[in-house]
C-alpha cells in the first residue's frame, strides 16, 4: 500500500486514524505500521482536530470512523478539510446507508470501508483514496 515516486521508491504514508473502539484502532493502527506507514490515532473527535491542527507534515489520509463519542455525524470532516485540504478522507463505518454514503461524498470522504471489514479491505479503501490503487509493491517474502 506504500504510494511511489516516479522512480518506484517506497514513501511512507502519514495515516491519521480516528475510531474510539481501542481494539479497532489498536488493529489498524498494527496493520498499516507493519506495511510501513507512520500512524497517528484518535479516539475521539476533539483529539483528531487537535492532531490534524498540529501536524507539521500534511497528512496523506485520514481514516475516520463517522459515530464517535463528540460526534456522531459528519461534523468533523469540514475541520479535517480545513486544516488539511490535500488529506484522502476513507469513512469507516457500520452505518453505511445510501444517505450517510452520499452526504460522506458530497463532503469529500474519498472512500467508504464498511465494518467489518479484512486487513485488505481497509488497505485497498486507503491506496484508493490516495490515488495509488493497484501500485503497491509485492509482500516481503
Amino acid at each position: 500500500m506504500p504510494r511511489t515516486d516516479s522512480s518506484s521508491t517506497i514513501i511512507q504514508l502519514r495515516i491519521l486514524i480516528v475510531e474510539d473502539e481501542a481494539l479497532i484502532r489498536w488493529a489498524v493502527a498494527e496493520e498499516l505500521s507493519a506495511a510501513g506507514h507512520q500512524v497517528l490515532e484518535a479516539g475521539d473527535a476533539a483529539t483528531a482536530r487537535r492532531l490534524v491542527a498540529e501536524a507539521r507534515e500534511p497528512l496523506d489520509a485520514v481514516l475516520l470512523d463517522l459515530r464517535l463519542p463528540d460526534s456522531s455525524d459528519l461534523s468533523l470532516l469540514p475541520a479535517i478539510r480545513h486544516q488539511s485540504p490535500a488529506t484522502a478522507i476513507v469513512m469507516m463505518t457500520a452505518h453505511g446507508t445510501r444517505e450517510v454514503m452520499s452526504k460522506a461524498s458530497e463532503s469529500g470522504v474519498q472512500t467508504i470501508v464498511l465494518k467489518p471489514f479484512t486487513p485488505g479491505e481497509l488497505a485497498e479503501g486507503v491506496a484508493k483514496a490516495v490515488g495509488q490503487l493497484g501500485t503497491e509493491p509485492p509482500p516481503p517474502a
